[in-house]
């Protein structure tokens, strides 16, 4: 590709899970990519330097919560596309906890972030770059980062574009706002802009505050004898998953079409947190099976009659969204996108790459 062809995009978030698949996808197509940090994440690569793409990122400092840092760095750059993935995450009271061979202590729970950051970040910040878009190039095309949890006290299963959204908490009150920003701008100024309305998207590059990856660290941790017990919270807890990099693709996707739209992606199946133990101790070697009930519910090495797993009703979540499931129907009829890693493969991807992080004491996120 010449480089007058070139196309450009700026990746918000782009040190984090997402934003480092979806600069692996667009270095691929032979797009420029800048990623937006924050100055104190600008040494946080370890996931882009996993995919071995640090040094092909330019980085840019940035800060959704300064709309003159917004307007410089968009002017700058010259995107001919922007995905938007930064947010501030919630902080509700971590899913899982876990002890160690020398300490029965149980860490605290988290709080939860500050509801007025949360909502300048997550909402605002938002706002501030579809503001920077209309100023400096309309034609600059958006994606918003939407959140399955923006359906909140859902009112059916699974849920569409068109469920209603009753949010719950800070994060996705914020979200909602950011959501429908997008879709004012898109309808008011003409801006090509889509939110793609995610649920769970797992992979070895998810962050250790996720359950998801808390569990596959734990086992592996487990079965080198570096950690005696993992706490967890609802293992009835369900979820809908998928891997994260299916689903920025279908990011890109939604910025190649004719207009802006919004679009679910998920998997359309749902698994309990017991599901994901079971799985990821299948894939390390550890025979998992389940006894009791509710907060007296632990999991045992079939094998030694050990306890793997214990519930503590301190990892309860105050809110629990135990039916979110999405109906990915819309994205794979407008944009060809079809989710093509199973449950089963999700899970064995992230065990079998922290066995070999834990086994190599190279655990660096």
């Amino acid at each position: 590709m010449t480089a007058s062809l070139e196309k450009r995009a700026l990746v918000t978030g782009v040190t984090g899970q997402d934003g480092s698949y979806l600069a692996h996808l667009l270095l691929g197509k032979g797009y420029r990519v800048f990623g937006a940090v924050r100055r104190t994440s600008r040494s946080n690569v370890a996931r882009l330097e996993e995919l071995d793409i640090a040094k092909d990122i330019e980085l840019v400092d940035f800060d959704l919560l300064e709309f003159g840092n917004i307007l410089r760095v968009v002017d700058q750059t010259r995107p001919d596309e922007i995905y938007n993935l930064a947010a501030q995450q919630p902080q509700s009271p971590a899913p899982g906890g876990i002890r160690t061979l020398r300490s029965n202590r149980l860490p605290p729970p988290r709080e939860d972030p500050e509801p007025v950051y949360t909502g300048n970040c997550d909402g605002l910040g938002v706002a501030r770059l579809l503001e920077a878009i209309r100023i400096v190039n309309p034609k600059i095309r958006f994606y918003q980062a939407s959140s399955s949890e923006m359906f909140g006290k859902i009112s059916e299963v699974p849920q569409t574009e068109i469920t209603p959204l009753r949010p719950r908490g800070p994060y996705a009150v914020a979200k909602l706002y950011g959501h429908w920003m997008t879709a004012n701008y898109r309808e008011s100024y003409g801006i090509h802009g889509s939110s793609g309305i995610l649920f769970n998207h797992e992979s070895p590059l998810r962050g250790q505050e996720f359950v998801t990856r808390k569990i596959t660290v734990s086992l592996a941790k487990i079965k080198y004898g570096e950690l005696e017990v993992l706490y967890l919270g609802n293992l009835d807890a369900q979820r809908d998953w998928g891997c994260a990099a299916d689903y920025v693709e279908g990011m890109w996707l939604m910025l190649q079409q004719p207009a802006g739209d919004d679009y679910v992606l998920a998997s359309g199946e749902m698994h309990t947190v017991r599901d994901f133990v079971s799985a990821s101790g299948t894939v390390l070697g550890l025979d998992i099976v389940f006894e009791g009930v509710g907060a007296n519910e632990r999991g045992i090495d079939r094998r030694t009659g050990r306890t793997l797993i214990q519930v503590n009703p301190k990892y309860y979540r105050p809110v629990d969204l135990n039916q979110l499931c999405g109906n990915p129907l819309k994205a794979e009829q407008a944009l060809g996108w079809k989710r093509r890693t199973t449950f089963a493969q999700l899970v064995a991807l992230m065990a079998e790459a922290d066995d070999r992080r834990v086994r190599d004491k190279r655990l660096t996120f």
